[in-house]
């Protein structure tokens, strides 16, 4: 059985400016995964900078409102929320406050730094 907890994983800012912890990644845990699971934050008035992976991705919004940005597309996202991003979509997700707004993200397959570009 391998079971993540939240509280032990490190933190750390990413290269879109999120702060991120990875909970699961085959790379980093003796799992048979093909996709990364990771929790975000973006901090209110924060944008994560623009980027685009090669591979597809979603978001699952836990707590707070965002602006999530695909393309020439804009939309509102509250808690509930999944957000599926296409392959090679260049996006972005803005916290207009006043709390935090954190997120799962999902990607498949699992996160590479060589599959992704940040604007």
């Amino acid at each position: 059985m391998f079971i993540a907890d939240l509280s032990t994983s490190s933190e750390f800012i990413a290269g879109d400016n999120t702060i991120l912890r990875e909970l699961l990644h085959p790379d980093k845990a003796p799992l048979e995964l093909r996709y990364s699971l990771a929790h975000a934050t973006v901090k209110p008035g924060e944008t994560s900078y623009e980027h685009s992976l090669t591979t597809s991705e979603v978001y699952y919004i836990l707590q707070g409102k965002g602006i999530m940005h695909i393309g020439a597309e804009s939309q509102e996202v509250i808690p509930g929320q999944a957000i599926y991003i296409p392959p090679k979509a260049w996006q972005c997700i803005h916290n207009p406050g006043p709390g935090d707004l954190t997120f799962i993200c999902i990607v498949d397959p699992a996160w590479r730094k060589e599959d992704e570009v940040v604007r």
